[in-house]
Formats: C-alpha cells, structure tokens, sequence
C-alpha cells in the first residue's frame, strides 16, 4: 500500500499517510476522474471504512482530499453520526489532521502560507479557496487550461459538460455569465475551468 502511496503523494506524506489508513482501518480506492468531486468518504454495509479518491489529481490535491476524507471518518467516530458533514466538529478534525502535513517536506513553499490560511477555516471544498486552488493547479500534470477569471469579457466557453456561455461581467467575487442557448444567466467562480471557443 505505501507504494501505492507514493505514486500519489508526496514522498515524506507517505509513512503518516500510510499510518492514518492503517488506524482507520481505511480501505482506499483511487479512481478514475469524476467531475464533481476529488474524492469521497463512506462507510460501507458491512462497517468498513471506503475513501476514494480521483486518480488524475496532482499530489498536492491527492493528498489534501485524502485528509479531508480521513477528517470526516475521524469526526463521525469521534463526535457520532449526527454531526453536519462540514460542520465544526469536521473542521476541528481535519485542522488537527492536516497541519502536521503543513511543511516544507511535503508542500512547495509558495503553498505554504495559502494552507495556513485555508487551514484557520477549512471550508468544504479547497476549490472554493480561489488563490489556493489556482496555487495548486499550477502542478497539475495538464496545466494548459483557461480560467474564467482570465478570459476576456464577451468571450464565448465551454464547460466540461459541453454546455457553452458568455462572459459578462463580475458581480462581487464571481463571473456574471449567460448560457448561449437558453438566455439563462449563471454566476461562475474564478477559479472555473473552461475551454475558450473561437466565434467567428
């Protein structure tokens, strides 16, 4: 398993990591990419614990969603089934799990202070941490990607799930865009990924 491990996280993560599974008795599945989550915590029919967690990440992302997914077993072993799955027993549990992997054996050094932020108030997703989740993006394996932040205002895009719109203005921390075929306007966080369409 620890081999395993090293394929997806960073070298000195590997032992706690590996430690961390063995006394949750975790069982691991990474998969293939799912587009809308990094990764996923359930406990199975038969009590075992499952994680999974998406196989196209970069080692970084690899390991922070392991951690959260580790957090809310912890937390729902510790404070019981009934607690809010991002709530603040969860947050407390994953702070507590996560900054000993706050480092600079493990993370680059550009990433470090963005992680000590994010980590005084985690919040659901690390997407939803725009500079941190550009931050991280910067070493995924394919890093030509637009973002919607970055595109010129009036430009057309598509999504992934192949839906396409126009940028229109920002509301605050988000894009204003309206969706081409159904008129229908819709707010896009920054940090969006999307693919720029040449309209003639």
């Amino acid at each position: 398993m620890s081999e395993t491990l090293a394929k997806y996280i960073p070298e000195h993560a590997v032992k706690p990591v590996f430690d961390l599974i063995v006394a949750n008795q975790v069982h691991l599945k990474i998969v293939n990419e799912r587009q809308t989550r990094h990764g996923d915590y359930r406990r199975g029919p038969s009590g075992k614990h499952e994680i999974t967690v998406n196989a196209s990440l970069n080692k970084y992302r690899f390991l922070i969603t392991l951690i959260h997914e580790i957090a809310h077993l912890v937390a729902f072993e510790k404070f019981g089934r009934n607690i809010k799955p991002h709530g603040n027993e969860w947050k407390f549990t994953f702070q507590r799990l996560m900054i000993p992997f706050i480092r600079p054996e493990i993370f680059p050094g550009q990433i470090l202070p963005l992680l000590a932020r994010h980590f005084k108030n985690p919040s659901a997703s690390s997407d939803t941490d725009t500079t941190l989740s550009l931050a991280l993006k910067q070493y995924d394996k394919d890093n030509d990607k637009n973002y919607v932040f970055e595109i010129p205002y009036g430009s057309v895009f598509r999504i992934k799930n192949g839906k396409i719109f126009k940028k229109l203005a920002v509301r605050t921390k988000r894009f204003e865009c309206i969706e081409i075929s159904s008129g229908k306007t819709y707010l896009f966080n920054p940090n969006a990924e999307v693919e720029l369409i040449n309209v003639q």
